[in-house]
C-alpha cells in the first residue's frame, strides 16, 4: 500500500515521540535495553549506556538515540518500533505515521466494494454467462464491514430468490 520505510516513519514520528510526556523515563530505559540485549549489534554497551545517561534530559537522550538509530538504518528502526511496542502499546497506536496508513486501508476497501457493486449491477441476467458468479457475491458481505454489505446486498435482493 505505502513505501514508506521505518526510517522515514521514525523521521515523521520523531516531532511526537519526543513532545512532553509522551515517553516515561522507564519506558524509554525498557526501550534502551531491549535494543541492547536482545539485539547488541544495535545498541552495543556503551552506546546504551550512553542513551541512559541520567545526567542528561530525557529529551536530549531520545532524540540521540532516534538520530542515532535513523543513520545506522532500517532494520535498527524496525526493531525499535519493535520495543515501542513492546513497552509503550498506547503510544504506538496514536503515532501519526500510523494515521497515514489507515486512510489507505478504508480507500482500498471503499474501491474494492465500488468494484464488486459494478460487477454486480453491470452483470447480465442470463443465467448461461457467468453462472453462480451472483451465488458467489452473495457470501461476499460477510468479510466486507457492515457499512458496504447494506448496498451489496441491496443490489443482490432481488436475485437471491432462487437461491
Amino acid at each position: 500500500m505505502t513505501d514508506q520505510t521505518y526510517c522515514d516513519r521514525l523521521v515523521q514520528d520523531t516531532p511526537f515521540l519526543t513532545g512532553q510526556g509522551r515517553l516515561s523515563e522507564q519506558q524509554v530505559d525498557r526501550i534502551i535495553l531491549q535494543l541492547n540485549r536482545y539485539y547488541p549489534q544495535i545498541l552495543t554497551n556503551k552506546e546504551a549506556e550512553k542513551f541512559r545517561n541520567p545526567k542528561a534530559s530525557l529529551r536530549v537522550r531520545l532524540c540521540d538515540l532516534l538520530s542515532h538509530l535513523q543513520q545506522r538504518g532500517e532494520r535498527h528502526c524496525q526493531e525499535f518500533y519493535r520495543a515501542l511496542y513492546i513497552h509503550a502499546q498506547p503510544l504506538h497506536n496514536h503515532l501519526p505515521s500510523r494515521y497515514t496508513l489507515r486512510p489507505m486501508s478504508f480507500l482500498a476497501g471503499l474501491g474494492l466494494a465500488a468494484g464488486l457493486a459494478l460487477l454486480l449491477y453491470c452483470c447480465p441476467p442470463d443465467p448461461k454467462v457467468l453462472p453462480g458468479t451472483r451465488r458467489v457475491l452473495a457470501f461476499s458481505p460477510v468479510i466486507i464491514d457492515r457499512h458496504v454489505s447494506r448496498y451489496l446486498l441491496a443490489f443482490l435482493a432481488e436475485d437471491l430468490g432462487g437461491f
